[in-house]
């Protein structure tokens, strides 16, 4: 990622989310996407299923979108159109 696409990450609240790996991707991937960065969503995906573990594929995802809690306001996870 560059360093202009990390200074702008969304926020993307997976802090109370089910912990599932698959489930936090599909939650940051689609916040990605509502961000109009498709292609960082797709890299994010694809890196954090070539990792070696729970805590890695974390820091990769954490890497594309700041991660917060479900219940700070701001950003809901709804599937509203934009």
């Amino acid at each position: 990622m560059s360093n202009e696409s990390k200074q702008s990450k969304p926020d993307c609240p997976l802090i109370g989310q089910d912990g599932n790996i698959f489930n936090l991707v599909g939650i940051a991937s689609r916040t990605l996407k509502r961000n109009e960065l498709s292609e960082e969503a797709s890299e994010m995906t694809s890196k954090v299923f070539k990792s070696g573990s729970y805590e890695e594929a974390l820091g990769i995802i954490g890497e594309y979108v700041n991660i917060t809690s479900v219940d700070e306001p701001g950003e809901s996870i709804g599937l509203e159109m934009r």
